[in-house]
């Protein structure tokens, strides 16, 4: 969104438009200052017991899964309740076809990038979770722990999550939870670290024994010690269930509207990479908020197209580094010396790299 240039309340979805130069076109809407400045409004960091008290007043929870310090600069602004470092980080950031490559290092790596943009604002910030990459929790509960304590430590999360409802992931969030001290938010339906045992990124719960399975995994980790829980591509009325059954705040993402929160994330709901003349995948349950990839799509093309014709940086405003009348006099007088010199060997070079030029072309080195 962009602020109206003469009245600030007013915001505008940004079109660009082909040509030299980069328009914005504005269909502007009233919103008030309240909407527009919600960060301004928070009074104290957000922490797992925010989000109990959340529920209990039945007020509902955002939640944004981001990666680096720009987005978490903008999360914050946004006063988006949670900040989820997600290992979809694998997928969307480093082009990982699923969650699992990404290591507990580069993890920390992007945590600790959000963590300095949460730091960046006014310190009253979103609660801070990571998620537990996979291969980093699963052998043991003493493992998961150590590696808990290894992210809390390097990072500056509030919080881990772990995949899965199992009796013995249970086993690992008591842990975790009651002898560690470390809070922890849990995960059930859809587990895409367990993509290699369920066979693809596919919706849980349709059937009625599947849906009783994971209100039973919900209720599991709820007595093990998690703070909540996300609910991942489940049918609607299980999530319904599920939400109504616990008294810890669950978090939907493709799971309908009966969950506590909604969970989304900061790329796909953003369209970060929106093309003009293609669409990149986007999951069904995604709600696309703006279409952000189309203006940085023509903006590096605007610039690839000045550059080329010479119309950028130009004269005058982004140029605007001179030397004073005397030094650019001393400056001259200086290059005159060498002169002959300097040209003599920009000739040679020249002519070295027109020989390599045309060896290349040639194909004497078996390239084609």
């Amino acid at each position: 969104m962009l602020k109206h240039p003469k009245n600030p309340s007013l915001t505008s979805e940004v079109g660009l438009t082909k040509g030299n130069n980069i328009h914005q076109q504005f269909n502007f809407s009233t919103t008030s200052n309240e909407n527009a400045n919600t960060h301004q409004g928070r009074k104290k960091k957000i922490t797992s017991l925010t989000l109990s008290h959340k529920k209990r007043k039945k007020e509902k929870i955002s939640m944004v899964t981001a990666y680096d310090y720009p987005s978490a600069l903008h999360v914050d602004r946004a006063g988006i309740d949670i900040l989820l470092i997600g290992d979809s980080c694998a997928m969307v950031e480093l082009g990982y076809p699923t969650t699992q490559p990404i290591t507990l290092d580069e993890m920390i790596h992007h945590c600790k990038a959000v963590h300095r943009g949460i730091l960046a604002g006014d310190g009253k910030g979103p609660l801070l979770v990571a998620d537990m990459p996979f291969g980093s929790y699963e052998l043991s509960p003493e493992q998961a722990l150590k590696n808990g304590y290894k992210i809390i430590k390097n990072s500056g999360m509030d919080a881990i999550k772990v995949e899965g409802g199992s009796k013995a992931r249970a086993e690992t969030v008591h842990k975790i939870t009651h002898e560690g001290g470390i809070a922890v938010m849990g995960h059930v339906g859809l587990t895409p670290q367990a993509i290699s045992v369920i066979g693809g990124f596919r919706a849980q719960g349709r059937t009625a024994i599947r849906a009783r399975e994971i209100l039973d995994e919900a209720l599991r980790l709820q007595e093990a010690g998690a703070f909540a829980l996300v609910l991942e591509c489940v049918p609607a009325n299980v999530a319904k269930a599920i939400t109504d059954t616990l008294e810890i705040p669950t978090i939907g993402i493709g799971a309908g509207a009966g969950c506590d929160g909604q969970v989304l994330v900061y790329h796909d709901m953003l369209g970060m990479s929106s093309h003009p003349h293609h669409e990149q995948f986007v999951p069904k349950f995604c709600k696309k908020y703006a279409n952000i990839g189309n203006v940085i799509q023509d903006g590096l093309d605007a610039f690839k197209r000045e550059v080329e014709d010479g119309n950028f940086p130009g004269e005058g405003q982004y140029s605007p580094y001179h030397m004073s009348e005397k030094e650019h006099k001393l400056f001259e007088e200086m290059l005159k010396k060498d002169e002959l010199e300097r040209r003599r060997e920009k000739e040679k070079m020249s002519k070295e790299l027109k020989d390599k030029d045309e060896y290349e072309a040639m194909g004497l080195y078996g390239s084609k």
